[in-house]
């Protein structure tokens, strides 16, 4: 009775280690073939519990190799274990962890690609604003009441100072994006070094695009800029005729003045 209970306990150990290697087909294969053996040996030696003495001795010898071979079956079972521990050379984990760099400084940047390019744009929309209204402020020179220039002149006063903020935003930001391309490059130079190509190709990509959206946000940001200088000037030519014609006028009623007290 205590053969059965050890071939019992050999079964279940069998069964563990089924458990803990389904992933390998082949060792699936192994186990079910002693879990089969396990359960022949108990059949037998149940079956042997009511023979002669020489014959339960018989059994117990049977036993015990049943015991033996489930042991160096099950202790098979756990030789791919140590070699995939093994495999986890420090070449591999460094490469892991460049992987794993490349990928963090791959989203610090696009992040800092996304703000940056969101300042450049709302600073552009914001020097657009303020060009169509100061546009329209010296065209209107002269037309409007006073009422009227003063609040044309709040609202270019308030898109100046708009775009004021919006590109003290694109300084913080920019300084941000560079520290994030500066990140990359060297997480790209670390990659390639310890092993990892792909991972440091696929972050170079990174930068590139990057510097493309980044570029076209900045062309945008700089034609901005020079129709507000072009308004400029505009606003300078504008205002000497506006004030050459009001002092002409000036000089107009001074001498009708002059010529109805004659």
């Amino acid at each position: 009775m205590q053969a059965v209970r050890q071939c019992s306990v050999c079964a279940r150990h069998a069964a563990g280690g089924l458990i803990r290697n389904q992933t390998d087909v082949s060792l699936l294969q192994t186990s079910r073939s002693v879990l089969r053996r396990g359960a022949a040996c108990v059949r037998f030696l149940s079956s042997s519990e009511g023979r002669k003495p020489g014959v339960q001795t018989l059994g117990g010898l049977t036993s015990h190799m049943s015991i033996a071979s489930l042991n160096a079956d099950s202790g098979l079972c756990d030789v791919p274990f140590a070699q995939q521990v093994e495999n986890l050379s420090h070449n591999s984990l460094i490469r892991r962890a460049a992987s794993v760099v490349t990928d963090s400084s791959s989203t610090f940047l696009s992040q800092a690609t996304l703000a940056l390019i969101n300042a450049l744009t709302d600073y552009s929309k914001a020097v657009h604003s303020r060009i169509i209204f100061q546009r329209r402020y010296l065209v209107s020179l002269g037309k409007l009441n006073p009422a009227e220039q003063d609040s044309l002149q709040q609202v270019i006063s308030g898109w100046r100072a708009e775009a004021i903020e919006r590109l003290e935003e694109c300084k913080r930001y920019e300084s941000t994006w560079n520290n994030a391309v500066s990140l990359c490059e060297m997480a790209a130079e670390a990659a390639y070094t310890s092993g990892a190509q792909q991972a440091s190709i696929s972050v170079r990509t990174n930068i590139q695009v990057a510097q493309l959206q980044v570029d076209k946000a900045r062309k945008l940001s700089s034609d901005a800029d020079k129709k507000l200088a072009e308004t400029k000037v505009e606003e300078i030519q504008r205002m000497a005729e506006y004030t050459a014609f009001l002092e002409g006028s000036d000089e107009h009623e001074v001498q009708e003045a002059y010529l109805r007290e004659d």
